[in-house]
């Protein structure tokens, strides 16, 4: 992935991380390598434990002003921590040109290191990367998540992370859309075939219809995405199906447990994603009798 050195970088959409807690269920993309893993393998929700995190974890301010010097593309080149800037503005500058006008309400990312307090309740690295509707943000642990994917397999990279970041946003957009208020009103269903499954590849669908237009705003921080991007992308979306983890985790898998999807059903949606570059073909993975197809 390269990046446009000279697009201008708008650091205010990465926020500190700050007090908060209540309710309301976080949704991850399948990464996380402690809570994650147990709520696949034991068919919890991991965003009913989320308040088992010390209620001080909020104070960190360790991304406070950290991104501010990010000011262009160029910036990625000298300081590799502004390449976070560029996910999140290319994501939601393309998001914002497919709604109304004033219609896109921007989600801010929350980076944070070993902690965090949310309106979802208190999350460690543990839990992963994820989404929190009832405050519309973004989390992530930057300085954790490259070790994240090394241990699920994957090839990681630049644009692994911003699949990621990609991934996450699609769970906004969901909300945006009321898809995923529908589909938690529905309860906690798990299996190949549930609703919280679908959520998911379609959040994937959405990280690929992204990739696709990445490039295509000459203004864009993403110049560039090659075939090796590609591979890496599939590589990480297939190191997070559910399968994967419970095949390494605790040696069989069980179907119907899951709750993000198969490496396969995973793969698939991004594919179909990208290959469309067409948000309005991701409304078929609550449609489609095969997610795998």
């Amino acid at each position: 992935m390269e990046f446009n050195p000279n697009a201008k970088l708008d650091s205010s959409q990465l926020q500190p991380s700050s007090g908060g807690g209540g309710g309301g269920v976080a949704l991850g993309g399948g990464l996380g390598l402690i809570v994650m893993i147990l709520g696949l393998i034991f068919g919890f929700n991991p965003g009913d434990i989320m308040g088992g995190v010390p209620s001080n974890a909020g104070n960190n301010s360790a991304a406070s002003n950290q991104y501010e010097h990010c000011q262009t593309g160029a910036d990625v080149q000298a300081d590799r921590e502004c390449r976070w800037v560029a996910y999140v503005n290319s994501v939601q500058s393309y998001w914002n040109t497919q709604f109304q006008q004033g219609q896109y309400k921007p989600a801010p990312t929350v980076p944070f290191t070993g902690a965090v307090n949310t309106a979802c309740g208190a999350a460690n690295s543990q839990v992963g990367p994820f989404y929190c509707p009832a405050d519309q943000k973004v989390y992530i642990d930057t300085e954790f998540i490259n070790q994240l994917l090394q241990q699920l397999g994957a090839q990681g990279g630049y644009s692994a992370e911003a699949y990621i970041i990609a991934h996450e946003y699609g769970h906004h957009i969901q909300t945006l859309t009321g898809q995923l208020q529908k589909v938690q009103s529905a309860g906690n269903q798990t299996g190949p075939d549930s609703p919280q499954v679908r959520l998911e590849v379609q959040a994937d669908c959405y990280a690929g219809v992204w990739f696709k237009n990445s490039t295509s705003d000459p203004n864009s921080p993403i110049a560039k995405v090659t075939q090796d991007d590609l591979n890496r992308i599939a590589d990480a979306a297939a190191a997070v199906g559910d399968d994967r983890i419970q095949a390494s985790t605790a040696g069989q898998v069980n179907p119907e447990t899951w709750t993000h999807g198969s490496a396969k059903m995973r793969q698939n949606w991004l594919g179909k994603g990208f290959t469309s570059g067409d948000p309005n073909v991701c409304s078929q993975a609550f449609t489609a009798q095969d997610l795998e197809a």
